[in-house]
């Protein structure tokens, strides 16, 4: 992987634009069910409600399109859709191997600078989870997943697991607003680092799709608080 990729993907996240701040709160209404399925969700009334031309709004509808929870129809407009439980379950599957394969890659790739800098993302979430903010939390485990895409130095296998990553960027931010979620991710993601710094392929591959598969768990955890 060259250094521009790597940098494309380990990069941490910069302050958020309008249209972020505005795709963040849309998903928050569609996941915990204030916007059902078949809602309408027409442009200028959301930028009169966000005070923004409508050109962020259809920005972030595109992009809230790409992660399955708005539909656009032809001369009609944009509407919540309902995403299948069915259709989330064979999301997760695929993120969980794609991620397990970073892991077990990274394990074996990395060098001792990314390792070094993947310690210190894991102490700044550390600090985040004491401090008790899911939202920068959230930011912060973007980007320290988003270190181990590039320690696997497969830049193909990076872009595929951040597409999938980004369609279920909503769920999985969602997770972290269930009790005790922050501090369990925490300690899983210190195992899955140790792991990599053992140079151990297969243990970091198993330790990350457990990790994958316990987001999705307290992803459905999170939902049925809501109901």
């Amino acid at each position: 992987m060259s250094s521009s990729d790597n940098d494309l993907i380990s990069k941490p996240s910069r302050s958020r634009t309008r249209t972020e701040d505005i795709r963040l709160q849309l998903a928050d209404e569609i996941v915990k069910g204030d916007l059902v399925p078949g809602t309408q969700l027409d442009e200028m009334g959301l930028a009169a409600r966000f005070g923004v031309s409508r050109t962020p709004i259809r920005e972030a509808l595109r992009q809230l399109e790409a992660s399955g929870l708005v539909e656009q129809k032809p001369h009609y407009g944009a509407f919540v859709s309902k995403l299948s439980p069915e259709r989330l379950d064979e999301m997760f599957i695929v993120m969980a191997e794609l991620e397990a394969l970073c892991a077990g890659l990274a394990a074996i790739n990395m060098s001792a600078d990314e390792r070094r800098e993947l310690e210190i993302m894991l102490e700044d979430l550390a600090g985040v989870m004491r401090q008790g903010d899911p939202q920068r939390y959230h930011e912060l485990n973007e980007a320290f997943h988003n270190a181990i895409y590039a320690g696997s130095h497969n830049a193909y296998l990076a872009e595929l697991t951040l597409a999938t990553r980004l369609r279920l960027a909503p769920f999985r931010r969602a997770q972290f607003r269930t009790l005790g979620r922050l501090a369990k991710s925490q300690a899983e993601h210190r195992t899955i680092v140790e792991t990599i710094a053992r140079g151990d392929q297969r243990g970091a591959a198993d330790l990350m799709r457990a990790h994958i598969d316990t987001v999705k768990i307290s992803f459905d955890t999170y939902v049925e608080q809501q109901g």
